[in-house]
């Protein structure tokens, strides 16, 4: 039995560049690993499958922890396989890659099988084709996306370990939101971000890390919450709990904020469910940069 961990990742910023001939979209953003994470096992020998302890996820080939071993098993057509199971506890439609960090979990545990093992490279070229930022979870290290999610920049260590251990708070509705629905809000308005200034102000960061990466923005915001009232009304009740600001991570719907060391959360656990109702979601963890 092989276990491995499929840690959420938080984008700290995104910047949308434009629109693809192909359909994707072109964006520069700055990616971190966080502690929450999915478990998942492969049991080796067994025939190819999937079970799963939370009962509205898929666990036929709709899912990207069996797209995966797909991908990887028409690459070495002879290395073992087996059948995975999954515990979840990242919450799926919230922008936290839940989906793609088990579907590159999956790959390291059919590598680590294989016996002769492809390593880290290989896999996240092969991954690429399974989701746009699975490649991001094969090391899940700090670093910058851009082209689609495939192209990846590790941050350099001074600006890794600014982020590393930083304390952060989650909150995500009783609703997800589809990614391919939060980009198309925002190919409507038409509104990109351009490329230069872009890199610009991550340069900028870069060189500072101690200040607020999320302060960078998130070019899907104003889209999703022209559309999803729910988030900017609940966000700006939790900002007079925390004094700190809020954001969202990638397409949403889950939101993030900075909190120092020693923060009660009861108050913020209550306000968020008075606002978004008892399915409501809040989580405590730290960038594992």
């Amino acid at each position: 039995m092989l276990v491995e961990a499929a840690h959420a990742k938080l984008n700290l910023s995104l910047a949308i560049t434009g629109r693809r001939a192909d359909g994707f979209h072109e964006l520069v953003s700055l990616v971190a690993p966080i502690a929450l994470a999915d478990t998942l096992t492969l049991e080796v020998g067994r025939p190819l499958g999937l079970t799963c302890d939370d009962a509205s996820l898929p666990v036929d080939g709709a899912n990207l922890v069996l797209k995966a071993a797909a991908a990887y098993a028409q690459r070495r057509p002879s290395a073992p396989t087996g059948h995975f199971h999954l515990a979840k506890k990242v919450p799926h439609g919230a922008g936290l890659g839940g989906g793609s960090s088990d579907a590159a979990a999956a790959l390291r545990l059919l590598d680590r099988a294989s016996g002769d093992p492809l390593g880290p490279a290989a896999l996240e070229a092969l991954i690429a084709a399974v989701g746009s930022d699975c490649p991001f979870f094969v090391r899940s290290q700090a670093a910058v996306m851009r082209g689609r999610g495939e192209r990846l920049e590790v941050l350099p260590p001074a600006a890794r370990a600014a982020l590393a251990g930083r304390k952060v708070l989650l909150v995500k509705p009783p609703f997800g939101i589809p990614t391919p629905e939060a980009y198309g809000l925002l190919a409507k308005g038409g509104k990109y971000r351009p490329a230069a200034q872009a890199e610009a102000e991550l340069a900028a960061w870069v060189a500072r890390p101690a200040a607020d990466p999320s302060a960078l923005g998130n070019d899907l915001v104003a889209p999703v919450f022209a559309k999803y009232l729910a988030l900017p009304v609940g966000l700006a009740s939790f900002e007079a709990i925390t004094a700190t600001p809020w954001r969202m991570t990638g397409s949403g719907s889950a939101c993030f904020s900075f909190v120092a060391d020693g923060f009660a959360h009861a108050r913020l656990r209550e306000d968020v469910r008075r606002a978004w109702g008892p399915a409501a979601w809040v989580e405590e963890t730290v960038i594992s940069a």
